[in-house]
């Protein structure tokens, strides 16, 4: 049997990353069907930015509920239930009318896509020892990119074969399988029969005895520095990864008039980047701790660091001379968002217990996507009357701030085991 000749966490590992690719393959046909709706349904830019506000205001509030819902429930019954809403809420974009109507169904998709973050981190603190924890978020997170880089070709054969509605008809239909495929297959590592023990013991290799089984208290949780090491460099960092979700295809043709067919040919490729992004940021993570002797910690800061460093590429999109090396600048992006981005996710399995990691990781995400709303408002407001590349250029300087500011608040501890310490206290 498949699932017994492979080692189980990295199938457990493996049927997430399938779900955070159909959850962003969701979330990113609005983006790819964008250009087509915006004549539709004569939509300005700043119309369009309210429709993903909803999104981003429905997301940004659920995360900490769906957290909560999945702590509660554990993540095979909440994930899938989380699953089947934002199957059923994607597909209802197809019998919208106006701008009003999707940004309905667009924040009933935010809402139930929440879980997906929260999910994975709790996947990855209850199956993966602290020392594979970013080789297997890379793996999941690499999903979202996944997700947007499929969008473009499939969206775009959907519009053409069969009209703009079934792109969300087809992309959110595919959902509901997996949800019911999740649910059959997933099981935490207590409950499942066909955990060996020796797995059972490389899971639990590098936690401390003392890890606290209790839950953490929201007021313990806000209370504690290292929760903010999390949710601030997260608030200046996702408005990149959500810039390039949602804009770059109306970046394409504001800027360089493509029209849907060369968009489906360039607009996948910074999503590719992000992949190697995403892979390259795990790998790298267990690399330094041992070649350069750091610590888990200061291997995820050092990370972050990098990532940040690279984002000057999409800053200066500005000097770009041709579409193509505007999609090669993205493409910088997209490695580099997602690389930083995967260690950041991580730090909420590494410095609070599994049973907290729902809750920490929804309530970071809210002040990421709190971050990408603002930073969303700000392009309905300025794009179309000073352009993109000043927005571009703010991305930058937003990823290293967060970088300083993971330096000052969490420090240079060596112990991973303080913040589950300060997370029950």
């Amino acid at each position: 049997m498949l699932i017994r000749s492979v080692r189980l966490r990295w199938w457990m590992i493996g049927l997430v990353t399938l779900g955070t690719i159909l959850n962003y393959l969701a979330r990113s046909s609005l983006s790819v069907v964008a250009p087509t709706l915006t004549q539709q349904f004569d939509m300005t830019t700043e119309q369009y930015s309210y429709v993903v506000l909803a999104f981003q205001g429905a997301y940004t509030i659920m995360q900490p509920i769906a957290g909560m819902v999945l702590d509660a429930l554990g993540g095979r019954l909440g994930l899938a239930l989380f699953a089947c809403g934002w199957a059923l809420s994607n597909m209802g974009h197809a019998f919208a009318t106006g701008w009003q109507g999707l940004a309905f169904f667009r924040g009933l998709l935010g809402g139930a896509e929440a879980a997906a973050m929260p999910a994975g981190l709790k996947v990855v603190a209850e199956w993966f020892p602290a020392k594979e924890r970013t080789v297997a978020t890379g793996w999941f997170n690499m999903g979202t990119s996944v997700g947007n880089m499929i969008a473009p070709p499939l969206v775009t054969f959907c519009i053409i074969a069969w009209g703009w509605q079934s792109a969300f008809l087809v992309t959110g239909g595919i959902s509901l399988f997996w949800a019911l495929l999740w649910y059959g297959q997933y099981r935490a590592p207590r409950d499942h029969p066909n955990l060996t023990e020796e797995e059972r013991a490389a899971i639990r290799e590098g936690r401390e005895e003392s890890e606290p089984v209790e839950k953490a208290s929201w007021r313990s949780i806000f209370s504690t520095r290292r929760f903010w090491s999390i949710a601030v460099p997260r608030f200046l960092a996702e408005p990149a990864w959500q810039t390039f979700n949602f804009f770059i295809p109306l970046y394409l043709v504001a800027v360089w008039h493509l029209d849907l067919k060369q968009i489906a040919l360039w607009a996948w490729l910074p999503f590719v980047a992000a992949d190697l992004g995403s892979l390259a940021g795990g790998y790298l993570a267990p690399l330094l701790i041992r070649r350069l002797g750091v610590s888990v910690l200061t291997s995820r800061q050092l990370i972050v660091t990098l990532g940040a460093v690279l984002m000057i590429g999409p800053a200066s999109i500005g000097l770009a001379g041709s579409p193509g090396m505007a999609i090669l600048l993205f493409c910088v992006g997209g490695f580099a968002h997602q690389m930083l981005s995967g260690a950041l996710l991580t730090l909420s399995a590494d410095i609070f217990p599994a049973s907290a990691v729902g809750r920490v990781t929804g309530m970071a995400g809210s002040a990421g996507w709190i971050g990408g709303m603002l930073f969303t408002f700000a392009i309905g407001q300025s794009a179309d009357a000073f352009g993109y590349d000043p927005l571009f250029a703010a991305l930058a300087a937003l990823d290293l701030l967060g970088a300083a500011i993971l330096w000052i608040l969490l420090g240079t501890r060596r112990s991973q085991g303080v913040g589950n310490r300060e997370a029950k206290a």
